[in-house]
């Protein structure tokens, strides 16, 4: 039975994450109960970029046929933003702060 709720959930994905990675500052605030991540990474799996502008959202929609990276950015309340992005290879997909770029 878990084997299918993977394979479900899978093919609902638009594109391969690879490994995932959660940066130091991720980590922290996670660790201190002050985030959780994984809305944004859900939206960022199926193709909702966040807060970028519409070049960068024309971009990731054209990265998705072509392998290009896909990046998004997500404003969690006025004091706190992440960067989601995965690489062009769909060999990792990190979680990380602005300030970590």
């Amino acid at each position: 039975m878990a084997s299918r709720n993977v394979d479900t959930y899978s093919r609902r994905l638009l594109f391969p994450i690879g490994a995932l990675i959660f940066s130091a500052g991720i980590d922290r605030l996670m660790r201190e109960g002050r985030l959780d991540p994984m809305s944004y990474f859900r939206s960022h799996i199926r193709g909702d970029w966040g807060d970028v502008t519409d070049d960068r959202w024309q971009a990731n929609n054209a990265a998705l046929q072509s392998a290009g990276r896909l990046e998004s950015f997500y404003v969690v309340h006025r004091e706190l933003s992440i960067r989601i992005f995965t690489e062009a290879d769909r060999s990792a997909t990190y979680i990380t702060l602005p300030s970590e770029h």
